[in-house]
């Protein structure tokens, strides 16, 4: 077959293949997607409430043994109460869709909040999966830190060890806590991406 017949059907096909791959969501040294999401308590929240900060977003469901994990050995409360005291926004963002592992009404995630004696700013109910979408959120946990510019500087796991064992983290190497020491000190985040392991998102 001539090159001239076989052109409009390879053109066909990279369409194909452009629709069908996802568009590329939070991307490290870009520009962090926008949102617009309610706490459990009523407020709105913006991407833009946040220029000039830095900005945590931790995903969350307490269903979920990697989740356990670092909230029963408090240590996702003590980075939350660690950063927050140096002036680090950190919002907890439930993608649960309802009837599904981790969903959560107001109350509910308001009560899990004093019963594990979590400090974040704020709890982001998501239900439809539109922030966790947005920013390509595969697991609970998973972590993005945006700097006071609205860039992302880190993406993905918490820490280095993928188990749901407690034991685990004290040999770990703390991702999340060693970006926010670098970022804050104004030094290069290294690594600044990696990959986030945990129960997968309970998207719609």
């Amino acid at each position: 077959m001539r090159l001239s017949k076989l052109l409009p059907f390879a053109l066909a096909l990279v369409g194909t293949l452009a629709v069908a791959l996802p568009a590329s969501a939070a991307e490290v040294g870009k520009p962090a997607p926008g949102f617009d999401g309610t706490d459990s308590h009523g407020k709105k929240h913006t991407l833009a409430d946040y220029k000039g900060k830095w900005l945590v977003l931790e995903w969350l469901n307490h269903g979920c043994p990697y989740v356990r994990k670092h909230y029963d050995a408090k240590n996702m409360q003590a980075l939350q109460a660690k950063w927050t005291d140096k002036g680090v926004a950190w919002l907890s963002v439930i993608s649960s869709a309802e009837g599904k592992q981790g969903y959560s009404t107001p109350d509910k995630a308001n009560e899990d909040v004093k019963a594990n004696a979590a400090k974040p700013t704020a709890v982001l109910l998501d239900p439809k999966g539109v922030i966790g979408k947005a920013y390509d959120a595969k697991t609970t946990p998973h972590m993005v830190i945006i700097n006071p510019e609205g860039v992302v500087v880190y993406d993905g796991a918490i820490d280095s060890i993928r188990s749901a064992d407690q034991d685990d983290i004290a040999k770990a190497t703390p991702y999340v806590d060693k970006a926010l020491e670098a970022g804050l000190a104004g030094k290069a985040i290294d690594p600044n991406q990696t990959t986030p392991y945990g129960c997968s998102v309970k998207y719609p």
